[in-house]
């Protein structure tokens, strides 16, 4: 059987989490939390990161942080997983779903302004696959309009738009730690922010209300609540795990970039014959291979494919159901614009087994039983 997804695991992760625990410090804000954090703030350019306890709450701190209120509009693709539009809906706000493009799967950048109105406060660009959307186009729309930036940039820690950190553009940036994520904690994220009264207000909410992170700094002789927040904190042993990671995160990426290249240029000629589509990386962009996708010529084909696969004991899946064709999708937002492609191009779309430890081998397997089920 050939797993769909593997947690990274390096080696090194057990050493860690029972040197936490002989420490006796396993809740939040540990040695490995400051650790983690402080080679996120490196390796991303920004003034500081804050571990929290999943990527859902990093953007729920960024909602807050957005002061977003009942009756405001927040711009996102409906091509992305319920955290992205749980978080703003959280604070009352209106979700506006804009089409997707056929190529990234990214939000169509040129779509965004004809969705913006006077109670819009923020876009939410979502790096699909970990391939960036167009950011600077994004960020000249946000920046004309006066809106917030919050980069869902879940699936794309380490991947880069021309040469910038993706999670470090815009005005707020939110990782995972999934298990299904290049590098994991189990659950886990990160908010990435800049500028003095941001950091401030988001230790704020991260600490429960309280200003219990400069209690500790010593700039109060004690610490009380001060507004509203929630426990967003990690356990130490949750970073522990994480910074076995984050120590070999050249190498996890490597690999990675080794096997999504591998998969290409099996399946390219199949792609060059018109059987199927392949992922699409901008010049400007360079990705993690977070995931490696192919699209089939339509849901059935699709289906069948997946059952194919499954027979010969590898897992593939397909990915998310669009939200504005949900339940809660039409009761917390709506689409605007056409569906021109949002709907059809998530139908074709099926992942294939990718994560840090795959074998050459088993890429060639499925490989192999890609193109039988096309011969």
């Amino acid at each position: 059987m050939i797993s769909f997804n593997e947690a990274p695991f390096t080696g090194r992760e057990f050493q860690y989490m029972e040197h936490a625990l002989r420490n006796k410090r396993i809740s939040g804000d540990g040695e490995y939390t400051k650790k983690c954090s402080a080679w996120l703030e490196e390796t991303a350019g920004v003034s500081k990161v804050l571990l929290t306890t999943s990527g859902t709450h990093a953007l729920e701190m960024a909602a807050l942080l957005c002061h977003i209120r009942p009756g405001d509009e927040v711009i996102m693709p409906a091509y992305t997983f319920v955290s992205t539009a749980n978080a703003f809906a959280l604070r009352g706000a209106k979700i506006i779903f804009v089409d997707i493009r056929p190529d990234t799967m990214n939000i169509d950048e040129k779509l965004i302004e004809n969705a913006i109105t006077e109670r819009t406060k923020a876009i939410v660009p979502v790096h699909y696959a970990g391939v960036s959307c167009e950011m600077d186009a994004i960020m000249d729309i946000a920046k004309r309009h006066h809106l917030k930036v919050v980069e869902d940039a879940a699936q794309a820690v380490m991947s880069t738009y021309k040469g910038r950190m993706l999670g470090s553009i815009g005005d707020y940036g939110c990782y995972s730690f999934h298990e299904t994520k290049n590098y994991s904690m189990g659950e886990g994220g990160a908010l990435l922010l800049d500028g003095e009264e941001d950091i401030r207000k988001a230790e704020i909410i991260r600490e429960k209300g309280t200003n219990r992170s400069q209690f500790f700094r010593g700039m109060v002789d004690k610490y009380s609540w001060v507004d509203m927040g929630s426990s967003y904190l990690p356990s130490d042993l949750n970073a522990a795990y994480l910074w076995g990671n984050l120590e070999e995160a050249d190498r996890i990426q490597n690999q990675r970039m080794a096997s999504w290249d591998m998969y290409y240029e099996r399946l390219l000629g199949l792609a060059e014959n018109g059987k199927i589509s392949l992922p699409v990386v901008p010049q400007d962009c360079q990705h993690n291979a977070h995931m490696f996708y192919l699209k089939a010529r339509d849901m059935e084909e699709r289906t069948r494919l997946l059952e194919w696969l499954k027979r010969r004991e590898i897992l593939a899946v397909f990915h998310y159901v669009p939200l504005h064709t949900s339940l809660a999708g039409k009761r917390y937002g709506c689409f605007c614009g056409e569906d021109v492609y949002t709907t059809a191009e998530s139908e074709r779309l099926l992942r294939l087994p990718m994560y840090y430890g795959l074998r050459e081998e088993d890429i060639d397997q499925v490989c192999q039983a890609v193109e039988k089920f096309y011969a």
